[in-house]
């Protein structure tokens, strides 16, 4: 049995991703775990999903694979808000964005988005989390590269550029007196804490042959909504078919 993850540019160009027995997906859209919880994996990983122009993964396609005894981890990026929304439900957390969003650190979507690039170029990042550029302040400020006060103004100003504008040359054109060395400790130092937890998800699958789940401690619904939902998933599917 194979266990199935849903990354894109998270863990763009790392070499984890040549792991063996591990069946990978392009970033999730509405309906793409309900495919890949009918093939019963031994596992379902989620990263990263896609949003804004398509429909995100729907809650309740997660809550059916959980139903069905397939256990479903989430770090890093949506599946960290997923997994912070749906832990009462069984879904599994990994890392510390997920345990940011579980305890109310964060509470904003925005914080995981990106800006990346298309399959053909493997989902490369083109923007910066405020995940990342939060705990990259942060270490600055602890090697004292930078002061309390301007780690808090830089923090700030990151949480009002959008999503797609945030990337460091834009932070460190605003930044100042402090832009030189920061720009020189970015070098050596940027933390990326979405890739981390990412990174940690994947080893915590790695190997497992089937993951155990027991019974779910809720009773799925099948609903007049789950019912057209999967009838327009299924008629995709057939409209897809060569």
């Amino acid at each position: 049995m194979t266990i199935a993850v849903f990354v894109g540019p998270t863990l763009w160009n790392d070499p984890i991703l040549k792991t063996p027995g591990i069946s990978w997906h392009p970033p999730a859209c509405n309906g793409d775990l309900w495919r890949v919880a009918k093939t019963k994996p031994a596992a379902i990983g989620l990263i990263d999903g896609r949003f804004e122009t398509v429909a995100s993964p729907w809650h309740k396609e997660i809550l059916w694979a959980l139903s069905r005894g397939i256990a479903v981890f989430g770090a890093a990026s949506m599946g960290a808000l997923r997994a912070a929304e749906l832990a009462p439900f069984g879904m599994r957390g990994v890392g510390t964005v997920y345990a940011a969003y579980a305890d109310g650190t964060l509470t904003g979507d925005d914080e995981v988005a990106v800006l990346h690039a298309d399959a053909e170029l493997g989902f490369r990042p083109l923007s910066e989390a405020l995940v990342d550029i939060r705990a990259t302040l942060a270490a600055a400020r602890q090697a004292a590269v930078i002061s309390a006060a301007a780690e808090r103004r830089l923090t700030a100003i990151s949480r009002a550029l959008f999503y797609k504008d945030r990337t460091w040359p834009a932070l460190l054109a605003r930044a100042g007196r402090d832009a030189a060395k920061l720009r020189r400790w970015l070098v050596h130092h940027r933390v990326e804490a979405k890739r981390a937890d990412a990174r940690e998800l994947i080893a915590r699958l790695k190997g497992v042959r089937r993951v155990t789940t027991g019974r779910p401690g809720f009773r799925f619904q099948h609903t007049h909504l789950w019912r057209d939902f999967t009838l327009a998933q299924s008629r995709a599917d057939v409209r897809r078919e060569p």
